[in-house]
């Protein structure tokens, strides 16, 4: 990643800088304190709730937390779920639902991962070490609770899905897992079309450094990310394909943990391209659930014991398989989807039904963009906008005959006489030419009204290095998969520009970037749309 000029890093820099100042601002990151080994036993009581301090791999203690079924007779066993907690979060997390689950006869652990707040080590970003971690809490558990070893179940929210998801390929004893707005590739995650996804790394880095200890390891890492280093480029791939499931998928499956994931359509963390993809190579009994939202903005008011579609089929995926109760989940259609502009949920027998329709959207002409200005089509804010749209209906929006043509190049169909229902991943295919060996542009997907006001459906940046100037190269980009219903008497727009404040761009002062469409291989933008 050729290191960007600092004129030209524009919003996005000053992004990052006001994410990490925030966080040493803060304060220092708490330090990892020793309990006294009369701590080593239950602390603190209220009811069946009891706070412990548990042995983690390497030496260290984790902070956690155990709900045990009320009334429980003596010798009786009980499925058991254990619960990392999310990045930057405390034990605390999932106490609302960890209760509803003790209460309908579970033994839940739930412990502060390594590295955050009071639990020991450091910060290592789902590395052997969190997985050797999780272990030790069953092994822990299986010693000290009602636990029964032959029903172990694992579940979380975001950093909790991820852990739990690569702890099913290392430890068979993990039966049911329950990743929610999880990864199953980092890399696919933060770095897609070579992009780094700015914000969100930010975001990610400052609350680790307010909440926790990085490691050296993540320190320097996020440091060569963030400044664009290409030549630490395979070290850094290195790095996350340990870290991500995706990479374990072998031994996923050869374990035959069931596995639920959820995520949102709006998750710019985890885009929900990447767990799409992972749980179509998955064989086991599987389940993927899409809702509107942001990143764990969907099991959020679960989190505070509200009701929750989320949690309530959390719970009924883990009665099926630990406790083996004939909920119906497991004969339900196993993709799930609700659309961004509908309340209903629609299902699926795979991913690759969904969308099964296209239309195909030429992009004609030759268009030329110059580099290096927002012109004003953005993806939004990392957690705030597909929020909006999620509880309000307001994703970003733009007016399209407004946009600059000097720095954003648009396409646009015809009016639809009937909805579109937009499903699933747009695949846009074109050739660019650049004047510049290094280039990012983004590509949007929008909702035009009649008065030309566009609002967002999907977007996707793509980056480029070691192109010869002036030499016309293909393009293949997925957009970021979505469920979106176009009125009738609406029509889709594709505009392409160079800047947006969620990713880090990599366009040399003067860059220009023309897009064409050859009559030998005429350029496209591949609709997925839900068949009548």
């Amino acid at each position: 990643m050729v290191r960007p000029k600092p004129a030209l890093r524009t919003t996005a820099s000053i992004t990052t800088a006001a994410v990490l100042l925030a966080g040493a601002a803060l304060g220092a990151a708490p330090a990892a304190t020793a309990a006294p080994a009369a701590a080593a036993a239950a602390s603190t009581t209220a009811g069946d709730l009891t706070f412990h301090d548990i042995p983690g791999s390497g030496g260290i203690t984790l902070k956690g937390n155990v709900l045990t079924p009320a009334g429980a007779a003596a010798g009786a066993k009980h499925p058991l779920i254990v619960f990392p907690t999310s990045w930057a979060m405390p034990q605390i997390e999932y106490l609302a639902q960890a209760q509803k689950l003790a209460d309908s006869g579970y033994v839940v652990v739930s412990y502060t991962s390594r590295g955050f707040w009071l639990s020991g080590g450091e910060i290592e970003v789902a590395g052997p070490p969190d997985i050797a971690d999780a272990s030790a809490v069953i092994d822990w558990a299986l010693e000290h609770t009602s636990a029964d070893p032959d029903r172990i179940g694992m579940g979380g929210v975001s950093y909790g899905a991820g852990i739990s998801l690569l702890a099913a390929g290392h430890d068979p004893r993990v039966k049911a897992v329950a990743a929610l707005s999880g990864w199953a590739d980092l890399i696919d995650s933060i770095y897609s079309g070579r992009t780094q996804h700015l914000q969100a790394a930010a975001l990610l880095g400052g609350a680790g450094l307010v909440t926790g200890r990085p490691s050296d390891e993540l320190t320097q890492t996020l440091k060569d990310f963030l400044g664009s280093k290409l030549e630490k480029e395979p070290e850094m791939i290195a790095w996350g394909k340990k870290r991500s499931p995706a990479t374990y998928l072998d031994a996923i499956n050869a374990n035959g943990a069931a596995v639920m994931m959820g995520n949102a359509w709006g998750d710019t963390i985890f885009p929900p391209n990447q767990y799409a993809s992972f749980y179509d190579k998955l064989t086991g009994p599987k389940r993927l659930e899409f809702r509107p939202g942001d990143h764990a903005t969907a099991e959020l008011t679960g989190l505070f014991g509200l009701p929750n579609d989320t949690w309530t089929n959390t719970r009924r995926w883990f009665d099926r398989y630990l406790k083996g109760e004939r909920n119906g989940i497991d004969t339900e259609q196993p993709v799930q989807l609700k659309s961004r502009t509908d309340k209903g949920y629609e299902g699926y027998p795979d991913w690759k039904s969904v969308g099964a329709a296209q239309n195909r959207i030429p992009l004609d002409g030759t268009k030329k963009v110059w580099a290096n200005v927002d012109s004003g089509a953005n993806g939004g804010i990392t957690l705030l906008s597909n929020a909006l749209d999620q509880f309000l209906k307001l994703p970003p929006m733009v007016s399209v005959p407004l946009l600059p043509r000097t720095f954003a190049s648009v396409w646009q169909s015809e009016r639809y006489g009937t909805e579109q229902r937009v499903r699933g991943t747009s695949r846009l295919h074109t050739t660019v030419t650049s004047t510049k060996p290094s280039g990012t542009f983004v590509a949007y997907l929008y909702d035009v009204g009649p008065l030309g006001v566009g609002k967002l459906v999907s977007n996707a940046p793509y980056t480029f290095h070691g192109q010869t100037p002036g030499r016309p190269f293909p393009v293949d980009l997925e957009l970021y998969s979505t469920a979106y219903d176009v009125p009738a008497g609406h029509r889709l727009a594709l505009v392409i520009d160079t800047v947006d404040p969620l990713y880090i761009e990599h366009n040399p002062t003067g860059a220009q970037l023309t897009f064409s469409s050859p009559g030998t291989d005429p350029s496209h933008l591949s609709v997925p749309l839900r068949e009548k």
